[in-house]
């Protein structure tokens, strides 16, 4: 564990040129104390790592420094090409395989390229699993998308666009694209505000020659993190009460809307009874049938009027 950390702090001093000790205790989620004792190993093992002292120090490799450690293993190589679905990786038990690939890539670019890993990952995000629901299904799936291209162009380069969406003319910053479930998305600065656009509903795209600042704070894949979950929550339209068993509470999380479960748990009472908030009746329907005996539907009377009938309906198939 020691070796393959140590080996990190090397590929992360030749990628990055130097890194406070605070920077790199972060990076490998250990503490700063035991960053210094990291390095102080690297040095007696022959390795030229220096302290810069004073303000904007660090530690750095003497320059001209190059491991040769850089190579991919087959487990690393083929890690890398799933380093855009992370928690594919989370759950197979390869993270940190490709963690170190990502590494030693980074670590053998050109000064000049070292950027490229976050500039990409600032501009094109993919987030593989598919929504819990969908309304209309995409035009995307259907038919190749005519703004993509110009509005990936875009998007690389910093340039504004003047765009048709929804019939309407907005002026926007593309800052980068999604893919979500086949479906492409647009993250975009329009005015002060951040927002998500469907790629499928733009019409005509004019790339502009002009430029724009990109907001050193904005972060693709946590804005869109934080959008997939708002939009996960405004799906919940409704709240049921039911009164749950023992085992019933245990089977909540495999049934219940993951962005309804918090709220859910929080709001279990002594005798089980809880309150879930669930996208439509329809849906609660088949979400309670999912518990069988260990659920009575407490409220709304329409949704224990529709279980109680697939009760009476089954009881009568199994007599």
């Amino acid at each position: 564990m020691r070796a393959s950390r140590l080996m990190s702090l090397v590929l992360l001093l030749q990628g990055r040129g130097g890194m406070t000790a605070g920077e790199l205790a972060k990076e490998l989620e250990v503490s700063e104390r035991t960053v210094h004792r990291d390095v102080l190993a690297l040095s007696e093992a022959g390795v030229p790592v220096y302290a810069d002292r004073g303000r904007g120090g660090g530690y750095r490799l003497l320059d001209g420094y190059r491991t040769r450690l850089t190579g991919l293993g087959r487990a690393e190589a083929e890690a890398l090409f799933l380093s855009g679905v992370p928690a594919a990786l989370r759950e197979m038990g390869l993270e940190e395989v490709a963690a170190t690939a990502r590494l030693k890539a980074a670590a053998a670019l050109s000064p000049a390229l070292r950027d490229a890993p976050a500039v990409a990952a600032q501009r094109f995000h993919l987030d593989a699993p598919g929504w819990c629901a969908a309304d209309d299904p995409p035009p995307a799936a259907l038919a190749p998308l005519a703004a993509l291209a110009p509005l990936a162009r875009a998007v690389w380069n910093d340039q504004r666009v003047s765009a048709l969406y929804r019939d309407k003319r907005r002026a926007l910053e593309p800052y980068g694209l999604v893919l979500k479930a086949g479906a492409w998305y647009l993250a975009a600065r329009l005015g002060t505000r951040f927002l998500i656009f469907r790629v499928h509903r733009f019409g005509e795209i004019s790339v502009l020659a002009e430029s724009f600042d990109r907001d050193p704070g904005f972060d693709l894949a946590a804005f869109w993190a934080g959008q997939s979950a708002e939009f996960s929550r405004s799906l919940l339209r409704d709240v049921i009460t039911l009164r749950l068993s023992e085992s019933g509470l245990r089977m909540l999380r495999h049934v219940a809307d993951p962005a309804a479960l918090d709220d859910a748990l929080a709001s279990a009472q002594p005798d089980g009874t809880v309150r879930l908030a669930v996208e439509s009746l329809p849906v609660a329907y088949s979400q309670v049938l999912r518990f069988g005996p260990e659920a009575e539907v407490l409220g709304p009377p329409e949704l224990r009027a529709m279980v109680t009938e697939a009760a009476a309906r089954m009881s009568a198939l199994y007599k």
